[in-house]
């Protein structure tokens, strides 16, 4: 088992794995803490757009500004799941075999 494990911690494709996965990861880290951070900077120093009704009616542009950052959570998490589901699986399917 320890041998085992031993042969994937030095397979170069774990290395690449472990790194490519990682990058991808604060990529995406990266752009939802700067979405976050400017939702919050906008209501902190930009009421008065968040408060601006959207074509004279009743709904105000904070609503779709705020559903649009709950939303691009949702998006974000769908692309990381859909590379770790292709890109990163085969990798590591690839790295499982080499390791028999």
């Amino acid at each position: 088992m320890q041998e085992n494990a031993q042969k994937i911690l030095n397979n170069p494709k774990f290395q690449e794995l472990v790194a490519r996965r990682s990058s991808f990861a604060w990529t995406l880290s990266v752009i939802m803490l700067a979405i976050y951070f400017g939702f919050i900077l906008l209501v902190a120093f930009g009421k008065g757009f968040l408060g601006t009704s959207i074509a004279g009616g009743v709904m105000t542009w904070g609503i779709p500004v705020g559903v649009a950052v709950i939303v691009s959570a949702f998006v974000l998490t769908g692309i990381y799941v859909n590379r770790a589901n292709g890109e990163f699986d085969e990798l590591n399917r690839q790295i499982l075999e080499e390791s028999k």
